[in-house]
């Protein structure tokens, strides 16, 4: 029997001190439609970070921009004695930041700071599939939880835990075929991956919470469903794994300014154990949290 998702505890691990570096570009390349990959050398930030948690990339040593910009960990990598030496990240050019560091040429060295926010913790005790659900740029935080739950990799210095899931799905939703990135990573990890498209350039034509729907009606029980991606698909993603008693966490990926919970930017209503609603920094008190704890509709205009 599927275990009622508001008894779930959300688990999380210490998070890690942060850590300000100046790092090397070693890679900037293009992976999709306006996407790119960065690959950072920061070994410090590489030994301790762990999946869920984000770094902040400052993309120049000036004032112009002047803030930094937060981007979720794809990956970490490795040397051939497995140490942790350099990270990636995988972000959409839709900004002035962004645009400025698809901009950045190898060999260029930027300011970077994390691990930042929380990340999530070992894979569900219980073994089984989990699946991913990512709408955009959202799919980014998922190719290292992959891995580390599947039990390929450790992370942070911590191994997924017992109860490995023993089995991974991304359904992965986005505008049109040219923006799906790195879905040949994914598959290399071992990970499914089924395709949603606005337009039906590739895949199911429709919401990639359709795919999940379908999945559920004819009775398929993931131990755990796992969402990132724009807030709309996420608050449809709670009401169907809600509907379903399906246990499932989301990565929110409201606006930072700081990173670190100065600015208060970032936050997001969050209901309460008495179940009040109040506000919760995204950056220092998430970026996971449970599916049900999410106040979607007191974040929508009146």
């Amino acid at each position: 029997m599927a275990t009622d998702p508001k008894e779930m505890p959300l688990e999380s691990v210490a998070r890690p001190r942060m850590v300000q570096s100046i790092a090397t570009v070693l890679e900037n390349v293009p992976v999709a439609r306006d996407t790119f990959r960065i690959r950072l050398q920061a070994p410090e930030i590489a030994r301790a970070i762990l999946p869920g948690q984000f770094v902040m990339i400052r993309p120049g040593s000036g004032n112009d921009p002047l803030l930094g910009r937060p981007f979720a960990l794809y990956d970490v990598i490795r040397d051939g004695s497995v140490e942790p030496t350099a990270i990636d990240v995988v972000y959409l050019v839709i900004g002035r930041g962004t645009k400025a560091l698809a901009a950045v040429r190898e060999g260029t060295c930027l300011p970077v700071w994390g691990p930042l926010g929380n990340g999530f913790g070992p894979a569900p005790r219980s073994p089984g599939r989990v699946i991913f659900v990512a709408g955009g740029i959202g799919q980014t935080p998922f190719l290292a939880l992959g891995r580390w739950w599947l039990g390929q990799f450790s992370y942070g210095g911590r191994s997924g835990g017992p109860g490995l899931a023993t089995s991974a799905t991304l359904l992965y939703g986005v505008r049109n075929q040219a923006f799906a990135a790195g879905i040949e990573d994914f598959r290399g990890a071992g990970i499914d991956v089924e395709i949603a498209t606005d337009d039906g350039s590739n895949g199911h034509h429709g919401y990639v919470t359709d795919l999940l729907a379908a999945r559920l009606d004819r009775g398929e029980r993931p131990v755990e469903v796992i969402g990132c991606g724009p807030p709309a698909m996420l608050a449809g993603l709670a009401k169907l794994v809600e509907r379903h008693a399906i246990p499932c966490v989301l990565s929110l990926e409201n606006h930072m300014a700081c990173g670190f919970g100065v600015c208060f930017s970032c936050v997001a209503p969050i209901r309460q154990a008495d179940g009040s609603i109040d506000l919760r920094r995204v950056c220092v008190e998430g970026p996971i949290f449970n599916a049900t704890d999410v106040a979607f509709e007191a974040s929508r205009p009146h």
